[in-house]
């Protein structure tokens, strides 16, 4: 699949893309409660819109290890207001909504949101698949096992790379049978894989090439990055830009990210290198 269908505008991935990140959590690993009132929160999706994101990823419910699990109608009130106010601010801009719940994504599709980012890859709620195929959206499906209240004890696996697979066929074949058509993959770092089983995903992340669809990597500033260099979050944008230059090499169609520029300027060098190619 080299593009997606964005509310009847044809994304091409053919070139990777960014994905910038708005957290509106007050708990988020990196920059919870960052973004706190309306000109703060439109500044930093106008810089990294400036900066390069073609899709902005809205996410009120924090998902890092042992987060507070929040209701539904909190999940709402963080997330709604913010989503209106920036579609009346960049109507024309792609909103990505971060969640796993179906109401949540009712109400946010029923707003303009435009794409469907799911860390539970629709385990969490059986009503997701029906919903998001309603509104006829790209939907992000993550690997996870567990919750992000229990993940961290649930890193057990045979063959890691093999119960990826086996997850990605069965749910994808689930959602499509549901009517979603565009559906991207996100193996999931971080969530219920240790530093290790990290490091392993990415080394063989060609083999998640699956059906043809786009993969988005989610790496930003985690803990795989900065516990390896013994440093922190803050830390971790040189190590971020190094492992996102290697998921490019091996078929990343997203880069999923806090900083904008710096992963625009990491595909840029991909393409420049790639470009090679053709002479």
């Amino acid at each position: 699949m080299t593009s997606i269908n964005c509310k009847g505008e044809l994304i091409s991935l053919t070139q990777p893309k960014v994905m910038g990140i708005l957290n509106l959590t007050p708990d988020s690993f990196y920059d919870g409660g960052k973004f706190k009132n309306e000109l703060q929160i439109t500044q930093q999706v106008e810089k990294m819109l400036i900066e390069g994101a073609t899709f902005i990823d809205l996410g009120a419910y924090s998902s890092k290890p042992g987060a507070v699990d929040i209701s539904v109608e909190e999940e709402l009130n963080r997330l709604i207001p913010v989503l209106k106010l920036l579609r009346k601010e960049f109507p024309e801009v792609l909103f990505s909504i971060d969640t796993f719940r179906s109401q949540v994504v009712d109400a946010a599709l029923n707003e303009g949101a435009a794409i469907i980012n799911d860390i539970s890859g629709g385990n969490l709620d059986l009503k997701m698949y029906d919903v998001v195929a309603k509104y006829q959206v790209p939907y992000v499906m993550m690997h996870m096992k567990g919750t992000p209240q229990n993940m961290k004890s649930l890193t057990t696996y045979d063959d890691l790379l093999v119960e990826i697979r086996h997850y990605f066929s069965i749910n994808i074949a689930k959602a499509q049978k549901a009517g979603i058509h565009d559906i991207i993959i996100d193996p999931g770092f971080g969530f219920a894989k240790n530093i290790d089983q990290n490091f392993e995903l990415l080394s063989k992340l060609e083999l998640l090439q699956i059906q043809g669809l786009p993969m988005l990597i989610g790496l930003s500033r985690k803990s795989m990055i900065y516990k390896t260099l013994k440093t922190s979050a803050k830390e971790a944008l040189n190590g971020t830009t190094a492992l996102n230059m290697i998921a490019l090499q091996k078929g990343a169609k997203i880069l999923r990210v806090h900083d904008v520029k710096e992963a625009k300027e990491t595909i840029d060098l991909y393409n420049r290198l790639g470009s090679l190619d053709e002479i």
